[in-house]
């Protein structure tokens, strides 16, 4: 459960992190540059966190799709950026690929790989 709540603010602070790249203006703008530094740090440390109880790669398509849906829907409701038709379906595309790699009943292994030095 802490490893789903990890990735939830990690989702959420790489959001706001992505919103202040857009306030930034080419990193012109003090304030939401900062912003942005800090969002992403914040967001990757949760990332990271998270990582010691989820799998890498249902974590990585979760805060990936995550991410990718809020983004756009903050696109809509903030800076009025165009809802169409194909613009939906590939949100929807994407949620879908999250449900189908969240609905596999592979067992995690748990190895971790070896960092073998020659």
């Amino acid at each position: 459960m802490k490893g789903v709540i990890y990735l939830t603010i990690s989702i959420i602070t790489e959001v706001f992190a992505t919103t202040m790249l857009k306030l930034s203006e080419g990193f012109t703008n003090l304030y939401p540059t900062l912003g942005l530094m800090f969002g992403y740090a914040i967001s990757f440390y949760f990332l990271s966190l998270c990582l010691r109880t989820l799998p890498l790669s249902l974590a990585y398509a979760i805060w990936a799709a995550g991410g990718t849906v809020l983004t756009a829907l903050l696109g809509v409701v903030l800076w009025g950026e165009a809802v169409t038709t194909l613009k939906s379906i590939g949100l929807l595309m994407i949620i879908g690929g999250v449900i189908i790699l969240n609905s596999t009943k592979e067992v995690e292994t748990g190895r971790v790989p070896s960092a073998k030095v020659s």
